[in-house]
C-alpha cells in the first residue's frame, strides 16, 4: 500500500477507487462445506436451484474492472464466488483478460475443478486454496460431498505446484471437524511448500452454527495448539496469521473478530460484486451499497450511501456482522501501517477511539 493510499485512508478521502476488487464469478459450487452459508447440509433454509445456477458473464466482468481501474488505484482483483469459480466455463478467459490488465490475480478456490496447467500457463499471482484439514478424515467431515478421490487430486494438485517452483497460500477455516489439526495443519503447509497459511474461525449463522468449535476445542486451542502451532511454524518456516487467529479465539462464542480495537479500513481499500450486480461495502452481505443495474461502479463508490458507511466506521460504529469479519486480516494490516507512519493518536482517531468531538487528522502525501 503506498503513501497516497495511506494518506487517503488517514484523511477520509475515497479520492482513489478500491485497491482490490473481489469478483463473484459463479454461485455453483462443486462441494457443500459445513460451514458455507450457501451450500452446507447444515443450513436451516438452502438455496434454490436457480440461484445456484447463477454465474456472471466473462465481458460484463471485464467491463466492469475497466469502470474501476478508471477511478485510480486499482491493483488487485480477487476472484471467487457464492460457489467455486472454477467450475465457471469461462473462468480462464476472465483470468486472462485480467492478467492482460497488468493486474495482480487472486483466485479463492477448493482447487478440486481447476486444470494446474491452465492456472500455470496464465500465470495466476495467488491462490488461496480452501484446504481445511490436514488429513482425509477431516477433509472429508468438512466436505461432506467429497470422496477420497478429491482429497487425492488436492494433494496431486499442490504436488504439481510445488514441482512448478509456484507456492500458493492455505487457507485453514477452523471448525469442530477439524480444530484438533491446527498442528499437523502447519506440518501441512510446509509439506506441500504453501507460501503461508491463513487460519481463521468460521463465521457461522442459519443452522451452521452446528460447526461452532465446542467451549473444550476452544480451550485447548488458547492453550497448547496454538502454542505448539506457532513453536513448529516458527521451527518449519512456515508463515502465519496465528497471531490474529488467537485473537479471534479471545473474541469467544459466535465472535471471530474484534474489531473495536481494530478498526475498519475497507470503504478505502475494498469491494465486493456478486454475480447478480450487488455491490457490496464488504464480504458482510448485509452491508449492500448499491448495484449495477441503478448506476455504474464508479458512481456508486463515491455516492451518499458509501460514504455514510465509510463516516459510521470511523466513528467506530460496528455492526453486528463486524464481529464476524471476514477482512480481519486486513485491517489489522493496516491498522499497523497507520500506527507506524502516523502514530497511535492517529490510528485511534480514525477508529472512533480519538475523545469526543476530535477531528482526524489531515495528513500530507
Amino acid at each position: 500500500m503506498n503513501r497516497q493510499r495511506l494518506a487517503a485512508i488517514v484523511e477520509g478521502d475515497a479520492r482513489l477507487g478500491p485497491e482490490t476488487l473481489h469478483l463473484d464469478v459463479t454461485n455453483g459450487c462443486n462441494t457443500n462445506c459445513v460451514t458455507c452459508w450457501d451450500h452446507s447440509p447444515l443450513l436451516t433454509l438452502g438455496r434454490s436451484a436457480a440461484w445456484k445456477r447463477q454465474r456472471a458473464d466473462a465481458a460484463s466482468l471485464v467491463a466492469l474492472v475497466d469502470d474501476v481501474r478508471a477511478l485510480g488505484g486499482l491493483r488487485a482483483v480477487l476472484v471467487s464466488g457464492m460457489g467455486e469459480p472454477f467450475t465457471h466455463p469461462e473462468i480462464y478467459a476472465l483470468l486472462a483478460a485480467l492478467k492482460a490488465r497488468a493486474l495482480h490475480v487472486t483466485v479463492i478456490t477448493n482447487l478440486v475443478a481447476a486444470d494446474p496447467e491452465r492456472v500455470l500457463a496464465l500465470e495466476v499471482d495467488q491462490l488461496l486454496i480452501g484446504v481445511h484439514a490436514a488429513s482425509e478424515r477431516a477433509y472429508l467431515e468438512f466436505h461432506p460431498s467429497f470422496g477420497a478421490e478429491h482429497w487425492a487430486r488436492l494433494g496431486a494438485m499442490l504436488a504439481r505446484f510445488r514441482a512448478a517452483g509456484r507456492r500458493f497460500k492455505q487457507v485453514q477455516v477452523v471448525a469442530r471437524s477439524n480444530a484438533g489439526e491446527l498442528v499437523e495443519m502447519v506440518r501441512f503447509a510446509h509439506a506441500h511448500a504453501a507460501e503461508q497459511v491463513n487460519f481463521k474461525l468460521a463465521s457461522l449463522a442459519a443452522g451452521t452454527e452446528a460447526a461452532r468449535i465446542t467451549a473444550e476445542q476452544r480451550a485447548r486451542l488458547m492453550d497448547a495448539l496454538v502454542p505448539a502451532a506457532r513453536a513448529l511454524a516458527s521451527e518449519l518456516g512456515v508463515a502465519t496469521n496465528l497471531d490474529v487467529f488467537a485473537a479471534q479465539l479471545r473474541a469467544g462464542e459466535a465472535a471471530t473478530s474484534d474489531l473495536s480495537g481494530t478498526g475498519c479500513f475497507m470503504g478505502y481499500v475494498y469491494a465486493r460484486v456478486t454475480v447478480d450486480g450487488t455491490v457490496l461495502f464488504c464480504c458482510d452481505k448485509e452491508r449492500l451499497v448499491g448495484t449495477l443495474a441503478e448506476a455504474p461502479f464508479s458512481t456508486l463508490w463515491r455516492a451518499p450511501r458509501w460514504q455514510a458507511m465509510r463516516a459510521q466506521l470511523r466513528r467506530g460504529e460496528l455492526s453486528e456482522g463486524c464481529r464476524q469479519c471476514g477482512k480481519v486480516n486486513q485491517n489489522v494490516q493496516i491498522g499497523r501501517r497507520i500506527a507506524e507512519r502516523y502514530g497511535d493518536d492517529v490510528l485511534r482517531a480514525v477508529t472512533g477511539r480519538a475523545p469526543a468531538g476530535a477531528a482526524g487528522p489531515k495528513v500530507a502525501t
